[in-house]
């Protein structure tokens, strides 16, 4: 090394003034009982395609993919949030030990029994979001289940626990040993290219994960359980032979056959 080049060996890098970590988004409001279970009576496919034709286009959390077949979940959304590595502000050099202090362990505290952790970790194939300790607590604290925008560690142990899942796929690093560090808890996140608030509603099952706008939902149900009445119908007039035209979706004399036959489930 010359003289004129400087040694960096022993240089700590100075924190920016204004950021200490995990950020913390507070408390926020969860749907009521009764809206959740409103919502427990839809499919991921009818929460998309009614949020769609209200003007929601950005609902459905694509590329995750359902790790329990058959599982479905509907709850309020507790979010975290994963940013690429500063390593002025933090990095995984201190492992678990560092993570610690981080948003991964800070988000389990605040978990109620029947949320949904939706996890923005940007697809990223190296970076273990949770494993299998920190899913037993969240599973032990209530949590319904979880929705990554990344990959776990430890799969064979978490796939025995049953807890609904949809991830893109495993890794077997841990969370800060890659790319990422777990930066902030119950903010704004975006999962899968879907922006998430802390309280929306996620509804997932085989076909996927789509989030609900938590103000939404009342308009949502109302529309929606008239939705599933005329699919009803319309499914028994297909399988008998019915006219495609006419049953789906109803024409105005298929329209005019699903009032009437309403009036007989009544």
């Amino acid at each position: 090394m010359s003289a004129a080049e400087p040694d960096f060996s022993r240089f700590v890098l100075p924190a920016p003034p204004g950021i200490s970590l995990p950020l913390n988004g507070g408390a926020f409001a969860r749907p009521s009982p009764e809206q959740v279970d409103g919502l427990r009576q839809i499919s991921s496919a009818t929460a998309s395609a009614m949020l769609h034709k209200m003007g929601v286009r950005g609902a459905f959390i694509a590329g995750v993919r359902a790790r329990q077949p058959g599982s479905k979940v509907v709850g309020p959304a507790a979010t975290l949030a994963f940013m690429p590595q500063r390593e002025d502000i933090a990095s995984g050099l201190g492992q678990e030990q560092i993570e610690k202090r981080s948003a991964l362990w800070a988000v389990f505290e605040t978990i109620q029994p029947g949320d949904v952790l939706c996890i923005q970790a940007f697809g990223d194939p190296y970076t273990g979001c949770v494993g299998e300790m920190l899913t037993a607590y969240f599973q032990g604290r209530g949590g319904a289940g979880l929705i990554v925008d990344g990959c776990v560690r430890d799969w064979p142990q978490i796939r025995q626990m049953g807890l609904p899942l949809w991830t893109r796929g495993f890794t077997p690093n841990y969370a800060s040993q890659s790319r990422l560090f777990p930066w902030a808890y119950n903010v704004p996140i975006a999962c899968s290219q879907v922006t998430v608030l802390p309280g929306d509603v996620i509804v997932a099952d085989d076909d996927g994960a789509v989030m609900v706008p938590q103000q939404l939902i009342p308009t949502l149900l109302a529309h929606t359980l008239e939705h599933e009445d005329w699919e009803a119908f319309s499914r028994l007039k297909l399988r008998a032979g019915g006219a495609l035209r006419k049953y789906y979706p109803l024409s105005d004399e298929g329209w005019a056959e699903y009032q009437a036959w309403k009036k007989t489930q009544t």
